[in-house]
């Protein structure tokens, strides 16, 4: 029996760890580079994105889209956020972005980039005006969807264009909220103005302010697996398979107008 036997013998747990160690180490560890530099999953919680995400969509995120960084899991105790270690383009207007929620770094949520740094924005009766620039929407028909609670709403559907870009957005039937309107902010530098395509009801930058770059986890690229709980059969499993694998990014089709 030669060393390295007997020591298995008289400690077998330690002789199990380590080959457990061996076995999937490399395993764990690809995962945790895939995680943090490459891709990640994101569920959709809520409605503040509707029509382009619904509740029970699963996005794929591309986190190395504005850079590779390197994020500390508690921020605020370490008082280091985070550490860009290669950069790689900036966000664009109409990106769809996933970020660390500026009030709360602990919270993940996900909107669509509407200014840049150095722009002057400003929101009145939800239209959105870049450096004294209506953005274009028109006017599509009426929306109907539901919410994270099953409840149904019916709203305004229209196409945006953000730099020539289509997308839909929604706004209430009834008329916007306090966010409907605000006043002309100039955004900072390495920082970015998102809202939510559901804009009367989307937490976005026009309450918690503007999300810096380092606060930015990936772009969001298409739908992976769409799940809907409120479907006819009343599971939360029901899958939509209109919307497996389906860019975010393809132009919205024209809706026949309602009046």
């Amino acid at each position: 029996m030669d060393i390295e036997d007997e020591l298995n013998d008289q400690n077998p747990s330690g002789s199990w760890m380590a080959e457990a160690v061996r076995a999937w180490g490399p395993a764990i560890l690809a995962v945790i580079i895939i995680r943090s530099f490459l891709f990640e999953p994101f569920r959709i919680p809520s409605g503040s994105m509707v029509p382009t995400l619904l509740v029970g969509d699963f996005v794929v995120v591309t986190k190395y889209s504005y850079g590779l960084w390197l994020h500390l899991p508690f921020p605020r105790m370490h008082g280091v956020k985070s550490f860009e270690l290669m950069d790689m383009g900036d966000p664009e207007r109409g990106d769809v972005i996933v970020f660390r929620y500026p009030v709360d770094e602990g919270l993940t949520y996900i909107k669509r980039v509407v200014g840049l740094p150095g722009d002057r924005i400003r929101v009145r009766n939800n239209q959105i005006f870049v450096n004294d620039e209506a953005v274009k929407r028109t006017y599509q028909s009426s929306f109907q969807y539901q919410d994270d609670r099953c409840y149904g709403h019916e709203a305004k559907l229209y196409i945006e264009e953000l730099d020539g870009t289509p997308h839909y957005k929604l706004t209430n039937r009834t008329g916007g909220g306090f966010l409907a309107d605000i006043p002309e902010v100039t955004i900072a530098p390495d920082t970015v103005f998102v809202m939510g395509d559901n804009r009367d009801n989307s937490e976005d930058s026009r309450k918690c302010g503007f999300v810096r770059y380092d606060q930015i986890k990936g772009k969001a690229r298409a739908t992976w697996l769409s799940l809907d709980k409120c479907g006819e059969s009343n599971s939360p499993f029901e899958l939509r398979s209109e919307r497996t694998f389906r860019s975010l990014y393809v132009p919205p089709e024209p809706v026949t107008t309602e009046r």
